[in-house]
């Protein structure tokens, strides 16, 4: 969790009570009293989603190299190594790990692709030992797993790009790495 996490909860809050307080003057009749209130509250929600969309732009895309997890609350993923798989085919072991002192986690959607320093995108490729990175994993474990992506000869600077294919974008409103324009961080894998 970071410092903003928090900030925007409280803003949420806030949004709830500005909102039902403009609600119920509405209804009881005070319309301009209610119209002033939306109107504070629009300028300071655009005022917020401008430093979202500032801060999205302004952060530099953040690079990990092997080993180095990349955490999500207390779910992480790790690029371990790499290695040729045969022909064109390249092999990235990942580790998948739970800080938690508590409960089991998993993050659905969970997803990895490969991408060069040319911007190329590469899927992995299927194979059936490939252990689902959505799995959940108990407190303080962590399990490995690989990805195999069929990848040309010319690619160069290969990272990995954790994807997370479901559920809503929280990090567009949020002030954070993740957001509007933001690049996903990288994991290199040598």
């Amino acid at each position: 969790m970071n410092l903003f996490e928090p900030l925007f909860l409280l803003l949420a809050l806030t949004t709830l009570v500005t909102l039902g307080t403009a609600l119920i003057l509405a209804v009881s009749g005070r319309l301009s009293r209610a119209g002033r209130i939306v109107r504070r509250w629009v300028i300071g929600a655009a005022v917020y989603f401008l430093v979202v969309i500032v801060v999205s732009i302004a952060t530099p895309q953040r690079t990990f190299t092997v080993g180095d997890p990349q955490c999500f609350d207390d779910w992480c993923i790790a690029v371990q190594g790499s290695h040729p798989a045969g022909g064109l085919d390249l092999d990235v072991t990942l580790r998948v790990s739970n800080r938690a002192r508590r409960v089991p986690m998993g993050e659905r959607g969970a997803g990895v692709i490969l991408v060069d320093g040319q911007g190329r995108q590469y899927l992995p490729v299927a194979q059936s030992s490939d252990v689902p990175l959505e799995t959940k994993i108990d407190p303080g474990t962590a399990f490995d797993t690989t990805r195999r992506f069929h990848v040309p000869a010319d690619a160069t600077n290969l990272a990995i790009v954790y994807t997370h294919d479901t559920g809503f974008p929280i990090g567009w409103l949020i002030i954070t790495e993740g957001g509007w324009f933001a690049k996903s961080p990288r994991m290199l894998i040598q």
